[in-house]
C-alpha cells in the first residue's frame, strides 16, 4: 500500500469531518504526520482541486471532488430509480435520494413523485441544503457516532433507524428518512419520502429503512 496515498485520502476523509475546516497543523495531528508532510500533500490535493484555504486560511473540501463524484452518482441514479420508484407507490409520496454535497450541505440527486396520488410534494433534483437540517441530512448525521450537543433528533434518528422533520426544508412537509450504508459502515446518501400528512409514523419509517438498506445491498 502507498502511504503517501494512504495518508492524502485519509486527510480528505479527515475533512469531511469538519466542514468549518482545519489547519495544516491539526491535519497533521489527525492523520499522523509531520507537519511539513501534511503541507506537502495539502498543496498536491490543492492542485487537483480536492481541497482548499477558506478565507482564513483553513483546509476544507474543494469543488473538484465532484467532477470525481459524477460518474459514481450516475451509478448510483442507475441502482436506485427502481427502489425509489417502489417507495413512491408504497408509500404514496414523493421519494428522493440526496447525497453529501462537501462538507455541510444535502444534495437532492433524485426525485420520484407517486403515479396515483391525488396530491403530492413536488421539487426538482439539484436542491441544497444544510446537512444539518431535514431528515436526509439529520439521517446521515445519525449514522455517524454522537457528537456533543447534537440535535434530539438526530439521537432519535440513530434509535431508530430513520430520521423524521416537520417543515425544516419545504413548510408544513415532513420528511422520513434514512441513510443508505455503504459496505464500509459510512454513509454518503439517504433514501427518504417528504408528505404533507401521515396515519402511521412507524410503518412509513420501516419502509423507508428497508429500502435504504435494500439500496446499499444493491451498491455493495
Amino acid at each position: 500500500m502507498s502511504k503517501t496515498l494512504h495518508h492524502g485520502l485519509l486527510i480528505l476523509r479527515v475533512l469531511s469531518e469538519h466542514p468549518l475546516g482545519l489547519t495544516v497543523s491539526e491535519l497533521a495531528e489527525a492523520v499522523s504526520v509531520h507537519r511539513t508532510v501534511a503541507h506537502r500533500l495539502v498543496r498536491t490535493l490543492e492542485a487537483h482541486q480536492l481541497c482548499r484555504r477558506d478565507h482564513q486560511r483553513r483546509i476544507v473540501l474543494g469543488t473538484g471532488l465532484v467532477s470525481l463524484a459524477e460518474p459514481v452518482q450516475q451509478d448510483l441514479r442507475t441502482l436506485a430509480r427502481p427502489v425509489l420508484d417502489e417507495l413512491a407507490e408504497t408509500t404514496g409520496a414523493t421519494a428522493h435520494l440526496l447525497v453529501r454535497d462537501g462538507a455541510a450541505q444535502m444534495r437532492a440527486l433524485m426525485v420520484v413523485e407517486p403515479r396515483g396520488a391525488l396530491v403530492h410534494v413536488s421539487f426538482r433534483p439539484g436542491q441544497t441544503h444544510s446537512i444539518e437540517r431535514g431528515s436526509g441530512g439529520i439521517a446521515l448525521l445519525a449514522h455517524g457516532p454522537h457528537r456533543e450537543g447534537e440535535r434530539a433528533e438526530v439521537t432519535e434518528a440513530r434509535a431508530n433507524g430513520y430520521a423524521v422533520t416537520e417543515g425544516e426544508v419545504i413548510p408544513a412537509v415532513t420528511g422520513i428518512s434514512a441513510a443508505v450504508p455503504a459496505r464500509d459502515g459510512t454513509a454518503s446518501a439517504s433514501i427518504g419520502i417528504s408528505v404533507f400528512e401521515y396515519t402511521d409514523l412507524g410503518r412509513l419509517g420501516a419502509t423507508v429503512a428497508r429500502a435504504a438498506k435494500g439500496l446499499g445491498e444493491l451498491l455493495d
